[in-house]
């Protein structure tokens, strides 16, 4: 439970339509079995205790007794289980029955919520058997005084996020559902206890109305769905059952099974989320309880997974789709701003490298959009002291498959007169060494431009613009940077993507940018080859994505990324190695602020930016996390 994750366990039982001492035995074995396996919050279907198809049987008032000391026997021998517990289950009250979901933790009955939304159609006729309830009070059942109501939350008392509430099967299928309000005031985590029988095509459909009830309420959300031991007689019941978090699927049990199924929610993420959307209200709705119970603190045994690379979709089909997608952003942004500026022509400088590789591919798009020949995307190559002959001859070729305007400028000269001027030593490779020749090509570049009427298109990526790993008023500034929005990981599968589906020359060259190791290259070579790695000196590149990924979408703090990381990049990376980079990540991206403070427009494209005038207004001289 540290660091917000709460484990939580949909659970389908074995159980005997209309035999409540079956079903409770069933369900205590099952409840402890999920305790064991670290459960804080165990759910299981609608009406469990009796099963759901008991028909008019639940108007006899034996099944009703029966089932009243079955779930007394639920509550006391799950009292060992350190977990809240939801069970469906029949309540009578004052001559009236209630379909309920009756919350157990301790060995204790903490509160009956009643279904709001009574079905009676089709196939569903529960309005015969059961009544609607709305507000809160209190009845009593087996000698106390228990709540009893639609406006109860219960809150786990050492775990302020960890707030549960219930909405039970048609709840979730209304236009105002319950799960509305249980949000709005406080809820992080909505139950509901369904039945819900099979049909074609419903699950897919039930997958849609969690996945967009989770994502709207910004919640986790478990649904526990009735099996298939329920009466046959004109339904099936598969026992389909999900756990979701803001839209993202954690679980999901296959059709026609029973048992347990598990996935961690991160409750302190969607208390983040909600702080964030400001569109989000607190509902302040005075008639809502919360009923307090107690669990013990414990690290949470995690079983979800984290992906390496959060800015890459793992599935071939979704990574195509996904890098047109964001293709087609980048290249629409730099076609409004060329139709705006009424230009024909653009500067870029190309070195060889990913980033430029895939700002020209982006501008050549642009350029064909538009109807422009590309011969106006005036495609400079600088050679300086640490150019090598693989990027240089990358680089040319490159232009020549695009079909832009190629200019060679070598910088050496300039910028060894430059470093005299200032008095540099002769020889020194330093700061000033390596940042005179990012300027002068930005000077170069910029000067171009203002000869030829055109712009000058900005290569940096979103992973630089976070380390700050830009020479500023060097590459750092462009009038337009088409890669401000893609982070280095995602850099890579762009021109991968593109190189799949280009003619055999382009895919050649751009199959050799991609083996090439990222550098600045402002390091003279040895025997030809880069010495100057880009992740040899700040780290590597995947790392700082998840980074940067848990820190600004998510919100994490520094030991729950460094956590998620060390689970993340198990085998890869080791503990040790985590750490030292994500140091070296937290110290420049507090320190290269001031960088991004005087950032060049730039097309957002991803859930992740950090414009000053968008998505992230940070004071350039904050302490450290």
């Amino acid at each position: 439970m540290n660091d917000g994750f709460i484990k939580t366990a949909a659970v389908t039982p074995p159980l005997r339509v209309a035999a409540p001492e079956f079903n409770a035995e069933q369900i205590i074995k099952l409840a402890k079995d999920a305790a064991a396996g670290g459960a804080k919050l165990i759910v299981f279907p609608e009406l469990a205790v009796t099963a759901y198809t008991c028909g008019d049987l639940f108007m006899q008032s034996e099944l009703i007794g029966r089932a009243n000391a079955a779930l007394g026997k639920i509550a006391r021998e799950t009292a060992v289980a350190d977990a809240l517990i939801v069970v469906g289950f029949p309540l009578s009250v004052d001559g009236k029955l209630y379909n309920t979901a009756a919350f157990l933790c301790g060995g204790e009955i903490l509160g009956f919520v009643p279904k709001v939304h009574i079905p009676n159609y089709v196939e569903f006729y529960e309005a015969r058997h059961f009544n609607s309830m709305q507000g809160v009070t209190d009845i009593s059942f087996g000698g106390k005084r228990i709540p009893f109501g639609t406006k109860l939350i219960f809150c786990a008392e050492n775990l302020p996020d960890f707030k549960v509430a219930c909405e039970i099967c048609e709840d979730l299928w209304a236009a105002e559902s319950p799960a509305i309000s249980h949000a709005q005031n406080g809820a992080s985590i909505i139950v509901n206890l369904s039945a819900s029988d099979e049909a074609v095509g419903k699950s897919d459909f039930r997958n849609s109305l969690v996945l967009a009830q989770s994502s709207k309420l910004l919640c986790g959300y478990i649904y526990a769905g009735a099996g298939e031991d329920e009466s046959t007689t004109d339904m099936v019941f598969s026992g389909h059952s999900l756990i979701y978090e803001n839209g993202k699927k954690l679980a999901e049990r296959p059709l026609f099974t029973t048992g347990i199924i598990y996935a961690d929610i991160d409750v302190s993420r969607l208390m983040g989320e909600r702080r964030k959307t400001t569109t989000f209200k607190n509902g302040f709705d005075g008639e809502y309880r919360h009923i307090s119970f107690n669990i013990k603190i414990a690290e949470t045994r995690l079983s979800r997974t984290f992906e390496r690379r959060p800015f890459v979709p793992s599935d071939k089909k979704s990574l195509a789709e996904r890098c047109e997608s964001i293709f087609a952003m980048q290249y629409m942004g730099l076609v409004k701003r060329i139709k705006h500026i009424g230009l024909k022509t653009v500067t870029i400088g190309i070195s060889g490298g990913l980033d430029s590789t895939l700002a020209l591919l982006v501008t050549a798009r642009a350029f064909d959009r538009l109807g422009l020949d590309r011969r106006g995307i005036i495609a400079v190559t600088m050679p300086a002291f640490g150019t090598t002959e693989r990027t240089k001859n990358n680089a040319l070729e490159l232009i020549n498959c695009i079909g832009a305007a190629s200019r060679e400028i070598p910088i050496g000269e300039a910028v060894s007169l430059h470093l005299r001027d200032i008095g540099a030593d002769d020889g020194e490779q330093d700061v000033a060494y390596e940042n005179a020749q990012a300027r002068e090509r930005t000077q170069i570049l910029m000067d171009i431009a203002n000869k030829t009427g055109g712009i000058v298109i900005g290569t940096g990526d979103l992973s630089e613009i976070a380390l700050g790993w830009a020479t500023y008023n060097g590459d750092h500034m462009s009038m337009y940077g088409v890669n401000s929005g893609v982070p280095k990981t995602l850099v890579r599968h762009l021109v991968k993507y593109v190189a799949d589906i280009s003619d055999d020359r382009l895919c050649a060259v751009l199959s050799d940018i991609l083996d090439t190791p990222v550098s600045p290259e402002l390091i003279p070579p040895k025997d030809g080859k880069i010495v100057q790695k880009t992740e040899d000196i700040i780290g590597p590149y995947e790392l700082h994505d998840f980074f940067l990924y848990y820190m600004v979408r998510m919100g994490f703090g520094s030991n729950k990324i460094k956590r998620l990381a060390k689970i993340a990049f198990s085998g890869v990376y080791s503990g040790d190695e985590i750490e030292k980079w994500f140091g070296v990540f937290i110290k420049r991206f507090y320190s290269n602020q001031f960088k991004r403070s005087a950032l060049p427009d730039g097309p957002k494209v991803g859930t992740v930016n950090l414009s000053p005038r968008g998505d992230w207004r940070m004071p350039s001289d904050a302490a450290l996390m």
